[in-house]
């Protein structure tokens, strides 16, 4: 007969363990889903509107090279713009922006744009995107 070693056949199993890490894995989901559910940058949607108001909004482009537009109008300096943006407000205090900067576009001066829009009073400000090309045509 083959010895045990003083211990005698295994007749049940400790459970205490598999209930511990169960426990542990519900708490972290119930952490990363709480984490994951809320939006990292706060959005302002518009909302759907049940009058005849017209919302403004300003097309602020961003090329690569060459003036800002505003509206189709190129913008020559800052003071320019800050004098477009500050008449749009005079007649619509409502009013909105949406900057549509080229993909070569200097990262810094879209930023520019943006404080000098901040600048002069227009605080609601939104980005255009052009969706990216297929990877179907890239190696």
């Amino acid at each position: 007969m083959a010895e045990t070693g003083g211990r005698g056949p295994i007749t049940g199993i400790n459970v205490t363990p598999l209930v511990d890490i169960t426990l542990v894995l519900l708490i972290i989901l119930m952490v990363t889903a709480k984490i994951v559910a809320t939006p990292a940058i706060p959005l302002d949607l518009p909302h759907a509107s049940h009058t005849e108001d017209i919302q403004v909004v300003l097309s602020v482009i961003v090329p690569a090279r060459g003036r800002v537009l505003i509206n189709g109008e190129p913008v020559g300096d800052d003071e320019r713009l800050r004098e477009l943006v500050a008449a749009t407000l005079e007649q619509n205090p409502g009013a909105r922006a949406v900057i549509h900067a080229e993909g070569a576009a200097a990262h810094e001066r879209v930023l520019h744009v943006l404080d000098r829009l901040r600048g002069a009073g227009l605080d609601k400000v939104a980005f255009a995107a052009d969706p990216l090309p297929s990877a179907e045509g890239t190696p």
